[in-house]
């Protein structure tokens, strides 16, 4: 038996899971500014997995990076949500920052 496939989607599934929280605490702390770095940290991670050699962390690199890229591009989604009241406003944060 081939447990791979079982234990990588596992491991997708918490990863993508975390990718919520964490996009989440980003807005609320720095808002949605900050996505085209989210971004690229996420590419670079993909194209940085493409040469690690071993299987295991090349495959979870990969995850990772693929749930950042996702994530980067919920961060404006997310500011709308919070606009909308679904989620809590940083009170340390002024309008004026929202605006930019």
């Amino acid at each position: 038996m081939n447990f791979t496939g079982i234990i990588l989607g596992f491991a997708m599934l918490c990863l993508i899971g975390l990718g919520f929280l964490w996009v989440i605490k980003l807005e609320y702390f720095f808002g949605a500014k900050i996505w085209k770095w989210i971004l690229a940290l996420g590419i670079l991670t993909c194209i940085a997995s493409l040469w690690v050699p071993y299987f295991w962390i090349s495959s979870l690199m990969g995850i990772f990076g693929g749930s950042v890229v996702w994530g980067a591009t919920e961060l404006p989604e997310q500011e709308k949500r919070v606009r909308r009241g679904l989620f809590p406003r940083n009170p340390k944060r002024t309008m004026r920052e929202e605006d930019q």
